[in-house]
């Protein structure tokens, strides 16, 4: 039976793998010349520059996405970097007790619990509680996504297991706790800033924070060697080791449907390939309004279609710098305040910079130097997206004002204007040039009030047959865990539905 894939992102590709496990015959046609989708990075002028994978939840066997991680690839055998410090942030109205505006997010729970009675005791029944929150987080499957979970085709089904019990009265603890109202509680003046800047100027769930770090505190939040696109490569290894085959510069132009039954894709070059099943890995609008014309909706897709029910995740505005220095002795991701504000061309407001310092890994520079990249997260992708398409050359002179904007306030801090080696910016529209994710946005839904509500877009479409959909949209918050856990369950139910016992066997090979 022949499957055609829609995508060659983490998706596509591990929906690849699992199919090809279970004896189907698959075939991934991807518009771009890499694998990836979003998992990737590029190369400017002997620079590595990233767009993705500051850490990978699940990179060691204290997490339960390893063994998932572990059915597509050998992971003892992926280098992964553990960082003891998981960023700096440096605050501006305090100080701490010893005349610091830095603040140290350790990835270590006993050394963060250490840090924080160091600066606070007065705060130390709170924090204790937190570290201890946490640690009780680490005996469950988190976070609870897709069907292979008690969460998700009904939360009582969930919370009626026994083990689950705990899980739940922490998950109503810290619901409706979020960086601003957390930070209130501690008395310590520094405490109270730097918890409220965890995340910026954002207002976020704690949970979002505090199951990472229960993650890294066990060595399964690892950074891998080499960037996205080294990470994206082994996925595309072992996809092709399996017998699938991959077709880049191949865009998908049009999902042929007759009589209700989705009957293969045709090409941008108007070539059409048939196929028993069709598969998008692809972005979920352009899926289903462009490649389906709309025709197989109901109402809860049409509200997406306008945000009415669900928020697209934040893009971002990514500007780069390879800088002949080590850099080796500053922090290597951390956040500061700047002196002057700065004003983004789409009408974002920044006081605050984001710098991530590739120093520890030396795939990304040549010997001696350092990519940095400077992170600025947006909701007005319009702006870009729209300037791109009607004014490319005034698309590209903006671009280049607001890289020297940002280099004039880098330079206030690390003194290397006169080390450029190379400059680099990628916007909402690069994003969506190269992988059509909806308003180029770096994830899929932006996680709501119900963090564990899953998304409208399903595995399949109101009455067609023959067609599946599965990628980071199919669970708000995306990511790399969501795609990969997309893409095993919609293989699950392919298999169910074809008269086959889904099964994971690493030495399956294509009759």
């Amino acid at each position: 039976m022949k499957i055609n894939i829609i995508g060659a992102g983490i998706s596509g590709l591990s929906a690849g793998c699992y199919l090809q496990m279970n004896g189907f015959e698959t075939e991934i046609f991807e518009k771009h010349t890499i694998p990836g989708g979003l998992c990737t990075s590029w190369n400017k002028k002997g620079f590595l520059v990233d767009g993705c994978a500051h850490w990978i939840m699940g990179s060691g066997p204290g997490s339960s996405f390893y063994k998932i991680y572990n059915e597509l690839l050998d992971m003892e055998s992926i280098p992964f970097l553990n960082h003891d410090i998981r960023m700096v942030i440096e605050v501006k109205e305090t100080v701490d007790k010893y005349g610091s505006n830095q603040f140290k997010l350790y990835t270590n729970l006993n050394q963060l619990q250490a840090y924080l009675l160091d600066l606070s005791p007065e705060d130390s029944v709170l924090i204790i509680s937190f570290i201890s929150d946490i640690r009780k987080m680490q005996k469950y499957d988190l976070p609870p996504i897709l069907d292979d979970l008690p969460f998700v085709k009904s939360a009582i089904r969930g919370f009626k297991m026994i083990k689950y019990v705990e899980f739940l009265f922490l998950f109503l603890k810290w619901n409706n706790e979020t960086n601003y109202t957390f930070s209130k509680r501690f008395k310590n003046p520094f405490l109270q800033e730097a918890i409220r800047l965890l995340y910026d100027n954002e207002e976020v769930k704690m949970m979002v924070m505090m199951m990472p770090l229960a993650f890294f505190d066990v060595k399964s939040c690892g950074y891998p060697l080499g960037g996205s696109i080294a990470f994206a490569k082994y996925f595309e290894t072992r996809y092709l080791e399996l017998g699938g085959k991959i077709q880049y510069r191949k865009a998908v132009k049009e999902i042929i449907v007759e009589d209700n039954v989705a009957k293969g894709i045709l090409l941008s070059n108007n070539t059409f390939v048939p196929s028993d099943i069709t598969l998008s890995t692809a972005d979920w609008k352009l899926t289903v309004f462009n490649l389906l014309k709309g025709s197989y909706v109901n109402d809860k897709l049409i509200k997406l279609k306008d945000e009415k029910s669900l928020a697209v995740f934040y893009s971002v505005v990514q500007v780069s710098f390879g800088i002949n220095a080590d850099l080796s002795d500053l922090p290597h991701f951390f956040r500061f305040p700047l002196d002057e504000k700065i004003v983004s061309p789409d009408g974002t407001i920044y006081d605050r910079m984001e710098v991530h310092l590739y120093h520890y890994d030396p795939a990304m520079a040549p010997e001696g130097k350092t990519t940095v990249v400077i992170s600025f997260y947006t909701l007005n992708r319009d702006f870009w997206i729209d300037l791109r398409t009607t004014d490319r050359r005034k698309y590209r002179t903006t671009k280049t004002d607001f890289i020297m904007v940002v280099l004039d306030s880098l330079d206030k801090r690390l003194n290397i204007k006169d080390k450029i080696d190379m400059m680099d910016m990628a916007t909402p529209a690069t994003i969506l040039r190269y992988t059509n994710n909806w308003k180029g946005s770096t994830q899929g839904w932006l996680p709501g009030k119900n963090l564990i509500a899953s998304s409208p877009v399903k595995f399949k479409l109101p009455k067609l047959s023959q067609f599946y959909y599965a990628s980071h949209w199919s669970q708000p918050g995306g990511g790399l865990p969501i795609a990969i856990m997309a893409a095993r369950s919609v293989t699950k139910l392919i298999c169910k539905q074809n008269g086959k016992k889904f099964s994971i066997n690493k030495r399956f090979e294509t009759i």
